[in-house]
């Protein structure tokens, strides 16, 4: 059994905690921080686009990886799927208010990066 600080948990409640190796969060933050999480969020920031588009939109991306990466992030309740019953198959993607969240966040980020790499001394090479 793991020990309890270890789980996050304080005062008989459970209290997040990124740094430990237990707590969910730590998934969580891999998934949305991601190479393709992190693009799929930023792509589908106040958007609604097949799957098509998004792989047009995202360079490099595979199809395998961009459904496996939308299905972990539909699980996670950051992405919408929405099927419609139609010939041939229309599906769309859209971020919930959740991943709307998320994606300002990894947008700032993001712009952070862009407009600081000429002082990242990594980002030559």
């Amino acid at each position: 059994m793991s020990d309890s600080t270890t789980l996050g948990w304080q005062d008989g409640r459970f209290a997040p905690d990124v740094m430990a190796a237990d707590c969910p969060s730590r998934r969580i933050l891999t998934h949305i921080t991601s190479r393709w999480g992190g693009l799929i969020l930023i792509a589908l920031r106040g958007e609604v686009l097949r799957f098509s588009e998004m792989r047009r939109r995202i360079a490099g991306i595979s199809e395998r990886m961009l459904a496996q990466t939308l299905q972990t992030l539909e699980a996670d309740g950051f992405v919408l799927r929405k099927a419609y019953d139609v010939v041939p198959p229309h599906v769309e993607y859209s971020l919930t208010p959740l991943g709307e969240e998320a994606a300002e966040k990894i947008s700032e980020l993001s712009h952070w990066i862009e407009t600081n790499l000429h002082r990242i001394p990594g980002a030559a090479g």
